[in-house]
């Protein structure tokens, strides 16, 4: 079926203009100014905005994790995703310790495959090294998987420094990509435990465990082990002002060096966790922290100047009788927030209507540029002709005020519960399909596996 939209204000990663978009089935056909298809259904879309269906590639769905579940799995998790106009997933798969990668991808795909409401991929995590693993790595590219996570963090998931270096000079053969999670396991462990031997286990122990500068040291000791291999790296969910100059001095080396931070660390700030109450404070325990409004302020000039090119959400969530674990013992609180739902109006409202970024840097941070990281555009993250057709209608008139009563995820949270948006997503087209509808999501559980390429950023 063919539809035109008509009347809107399409966004790209190069600025906005005025133009109409001709869909016919799954994909876009034309976009121009006054397009005569008299066949269409008309779509009035005057006043809104159009913009590219958002990517999150971070998701953390039905993941096994400090002795629970989180609280969403695939199904409600994507259609959470769906709600807030995030049309592709890129979900991480885990093996265990011991298992093979495609042990991990299998199950991931038990998981995903026919319970998923929007699209969807997989990262695949490298949490052990050897000659199986190393093998397996040309099978993860025919599968559709050409990016991949290591941890400097977590006992149970994190490589030293010389198999992590084997493990980048591997995925270097085949032009692969690596985002890793950089945080100081050993000096945080011992901070823990001086913690712990003073009695001390208030919620704010937690960020002060986990300090900015032992993320700093992480993200050098990563970019001087990637400058060994001479190979690219993504530094995920990226917090603080200390971190963003190791970037920048390995950036002034040569080295290509991609960054990705979170909704959380830009509109949230380290008082969250000195909150007496402690469910109040638990609600936000995440790895690495939620930092400084300093922080806040630095990652949004990075944003604006294109040295941070991802914003996803770590989405990992948990409700409030998970988080109650770690009422005796702080490392017992599972680590994550609920963000999938919310990213585009919050990055849209603290963003662009404060003139921190223009709407074409939310373009690209959402959308044109995870896709083409990620090895997903053209496909994906743009609205132009032979694209999917992956639309958010965005109306900047419709402000509301956020929920966790009106949110679809598992958590009975959220994180920015009272935040007043700027407008909100009035609808959300799936591969030309219409999938949300003014906050409800009328699609059903029609999201694909999209096997990807290689990054073209």
């Amino acid at each position: 079926m063919m539809r035109l939209f008509k009347g809107g204000t399409v966004v790209s990663g190069r600025g906005t203009k005025r133009a109409d978009v001709l869909i016919d089935g799954e994909k876009i056909v034309q976009v121009g100014r006054n397009i005569i298809a008299p066949n269409a259904q008309v779509i009035d879309v005057t006043g809104m905005l159009l913009l590219p269906g958002f990517i999150d590639a971070h998701t953390h769905f039905d993941l096994d994790v400090c002795n629970t579940t989180t609280a969403d799995d695939f199904t409600s998790g994507s259609r959470a995703a769906l709600r807030g106009g995030t049309t592709t997933v890129v979900d991480f798969a885990c093996p265990n310790k011991g298992e093979t990668l495609h042990d991990g991808l299998k199950l991931w795909h038990k998981k995903a495959d026919g319970k998923t409401y929007c699209d969807y991929g997989f990262h695949m995590t490298i949490d052990d090294w050897n000659e199986t693993i190393e093998r397996e790595i040309d099978d993860m590219y025919a599968e559709g998987i050409s990016s991949f996570k290591m941890y400097m963090t977590y006992p149970a998931m994190m490589l030293g420094d010389e198999l992590m270096y084997c493990a980048l000079k591997k995925l270097k053969e085949k032009g692969g990509l690596c985002g890793v999670h950089c945080e100081n396991s050993g000096v945080i462990d011992a901070l823990i435990k001086e913690k712990k031997a003073r009695n001390l286990n208030r919620v704010s122990c937690h960020p002060e465990t986990r300090p900015d500068y032992l993320e700093a040291e992480a993200v050098s000791r990563l970019l001087r082990i990637a400058q060994a291999v001479d190979i690219p790296v993504v530094i995920v969910h990226l917090t603080n002002a200390a971190a963003l100059k190791e970037a920048e001095a390995a950036r002034k080396r040569g080295q290509k060096v991609y960054v990705e931070t979170c909704p959380q660390y830009l509109v949230l700030d380290d008082s969250v966790y000195y909150n007496p109450d402690y469910l109040e404070a638990a609600k936000y325990v995440c790895s690495p922290p939620i930092r400084k409004i300093s922080d806040q302020k630095a990652l949004w000039g990075a944003l604006r100047r294109g040295e941070i090119q991802t914003v996803s959400t770590d989405h990992c969530s948990f409700t409030l009788a998970q988080k109650e674990a770690g009422r005796h013992d702080f490392t017992a609180i599972p680590g994550g927030i609920p963000g999938v739902e919310t990213r585009g109006e919050l990055i849209y409202t603290a963003g662009v209507t404060t003139r921190k970024i223009s709407l074409a840097t939310m373009c690209k941070v959402l959308s044109e540029n995870p896709a083409k990281l990620y090895g997903m555009f053209p496909r994906k993250g743009v609205i132009a002709k032979g694209a999917d057709a992956d639309i958010v209608v965005y109306d900047p008139q419709a402000d509301h005020v956020i929920r966790a009563e009106d949110m679809v995820s598992q958590a009975d949270y959220n994180p920015y519960e009272g935040f007043v948006t700027r407008g909100s997503i009035a609808q959300v087209w799936l591969r030309g399909s219409l999938a949300v509808e003014r906050g409800r999501v009328i699609a059903g559980c029609n999201g694909v596996y999209i096997p990807r390429g290689k990054n073209s950023l």
